[in-house]
């Protein structure tokens, strides 16, 4: 009845190439293996993982900051970043006196 060139097919039923196919389940054997979708990753849960981020996250935190006190005597880390803290700012301006200062 179509012509190779028609947009009509009658598939096999009558069903169409574009149509909503119906929604068939997958067979599982109750044989194999019982796989379910674990929300472990290399034995850590979920939970397990948010706490480890949370300590690591903390860690970090403190590592920064001894970081950032330990470099503040570098005139670069000092004068951009020290100085320009709110409220410790002022204490790593440091001033050279004129007789002290050779030039």
């Amino acid at each position: 009845m179509s012509t190779r060139g028609d947009l009509t097919h009658n598939g096999h039923h009558g069903m169409q190439p574009w149509s909503v196919r119906p929604n068939y389940g997958t067979y599982k054997s109750p044989y194999g293996p019982n796989y379910r979708a674990s929300t472990h990753f290399h034995g850590i849960s979920l939970s397990r993982a948010a706490r480890f981020g949370a300590t690591l996250g903390g860690f970090g935190a403190v590592a920064g900051i001894f970081a950032l006190f330990f470099f503040a005597e570098v005139p670069k880390v000092r004068k951009d970043i020290m100085q320009k803290m709110p409220i410790i700012g002022d204490y790593f301006i440091h001033e050279i006196p004129p007789e002290d200062n050779p030039f």
